[in-house]
Formats: structure tokens, C-alpha cells, sequence
């Protein structure tokens, strides 16, 4: 065989297995599959609240008191929840409608905590009867609390009142 042709048969020959290995035809083979990923978002919420200060009350003044708060509740996206506020940690009975702060000693000053602005619905903590609904959507929904400080209690003695009241949400 012709020199010459030899070397250019060995190039060419060359040149075609440096090709399959710089393209990776040669020697390698692969395979695939695939894997699922997958989460659940669980409903979930939390909830804070602002103190509500009614002040300095003058009951001999004969007029209602009134002053405001905000509940916030955060809850995952689409998830329904009931927001309710119980009778506070000095009522007479157990119900929302006697509502009352306390002296500490033995004096009692009545409040009502209120949904609407009218104060006209007594906020309570029965889910679907007294309670503020709504629906989250990832952020904190900011509910008012409308209190009141009804007038009429003249007879009240001086200092200082407080109440303690819960604040549930259902979800």
C-alpha cells in the first residue's frame, strides 16, 4: 500500500474516533427517570391583638365611653376562620352580655365589646353566631373591636379597672 495513502487513511481514522469521543457517542450511554415533588399546605392561623385603654371615664358625666381595637388574624391562603372573643376573666356568669372589669378588690365596671360600629352586635364566642368570619389569603386581616363603656354607672368607685378577654380563632 502507498505510504501516503496509509498516513491519510490513519488520519482520517484518527479524526473520526476524535470526534465520537469529544461527542460522547463512543463511550457513553444514559438513562432517565423521573421523581415526584410534592407538599401539603396545612390550614393554619395565628392571631394577635391590641390592648383596648378606654381612659379617664367620669360616670357622673351620664354618657357612653366608647373606644376601639384592632383583632389582626393571619391565616393560610383560602382558609376559613371564625374569630371570637369570650365573656373576659370578670364577668358575673358566663355569658358575653356581662361583660365587666374589675378594681381588684370588689368593685366592677360593666363594658360590651361590640363587631359593628353601631355597637349593636354584641361580639361573643359561639362560632357562626356571635363571631367575626372571614376567609385568609396569606396576610393579616385587621378586625376592629368596638368597645363600650355603657353610661349609668354612677355609682362605680374611683381607680383603676381592668378585664382580661380571650380571643379564639376557629379554623
Amino acid at each position: 500500500m502507498n505510504t501516503m495513502k496509509l498516513v491519510n487513511e490513519f488520519n482520517r481514522g484518527a479524526l473520526v474516533l476524535a470526534g465520537a469521543i469529544f461527542s460522547g457517542t463512543l463511550f457513553a450511554a444514559t438513562d432517565t427517570t423521573t421523581f415526584t415533588v410534592t407538599a401539603t399546605v396545612a390550614d393554619s392561623c395565628s392571631v394577635a391583638a391590641t390592648d383596648l385603654a378606654f381612659g379617664s371615664i367620669t360616670p357622673v358625666d351620664n354618657i357612653d365611653f366608647d373606644n376601639t381595637s384592632t383583632v389582626t388574624v393571619t391565616c393560610s391562603n383560602g382558609t376559613s376562620y371564625d374569630t371570637g372573643l369570650n365573656e373576659g376573666s370578670n364577668s358575673s356568669d358566663t355569658t358575653v352580655n356581662t361583660r365587666r372589669m374589675s378594681d381588684g378588690v370588689t368593685s366592677f365596671l360593666s363594658y360590651q365589646l361590640y363587631s359593628d360600629s353601631g355597637r349593636t352586635t354584641v361580639w361573643g364566642d359561639t362560632v357562626a353566631t356571635d363571631t367575626v368570619a372571614g376567609t385568609g389569603d396569606g396576610t393579616g386581616q385587621a378586625i376592629t373591636v368596638y368597645g363600650r363603656v355603657p353610661s349609668g354607672q354612677q355609682t362605680v368607685s374611683t381607680g383603676s379597672y381592668s378585664d382580661t378577654v380571650t380571643v379564639t380563632v376557629t379554623f
